[in-house]
């Protein structure tokens, strides 16, 4: 009885074998999550109102601004270019987000641009 010469297994092959293994896949997102903190929407006062609406009217198409708006629970911070700014529809849209007006917190429009 003669044996059959073993094949060397290549070093990938090997490798795969020691690769780590996510028997749960999308659980670390699921937990990442699970670990945000939510916050309430923040009432403005009159003067954050009244600065707020001033550098509304500040901004136009092509400005390079820095918003902070309220969405699904937590307020984020988005820097970019005015795309659009509807009256009418209450949209401000920064690059490709779009943002109600009345889910803004703060505006900063970068001058000299």
């Amino acid at each position: 009885m003669t044996k059959k010469p073993k094949t060397k297994m290549s070093i990938e092959e090997r490798a795969k074998q020691f690769m780590p293994f996510a028997a749960l896949r999308g659980l670390p997102d699921a937990l990442a999550a699970k670990e945000k903190i939510l916050v309430p929407k923040i009432e403005l006062s009159p003067e954050m109102e009244e600065e707020l609406d001033r550098q509304m009217h500040l901004l136009t198409k092509g400005n390079m601004a820095t918003v902070v708006y309220f969405q699904n629970g937590e307020y984020i911070k988005i820097t970019g270019l005015v795309a659009r700014i509807d009256e009418t529809s209450r949209l401000l849209q920064i690059v490709n987000t779009k943002i109600r007006f009345s889910d803004i917190l703060q505006v900063e429009v970068e001058e000299g641009r």
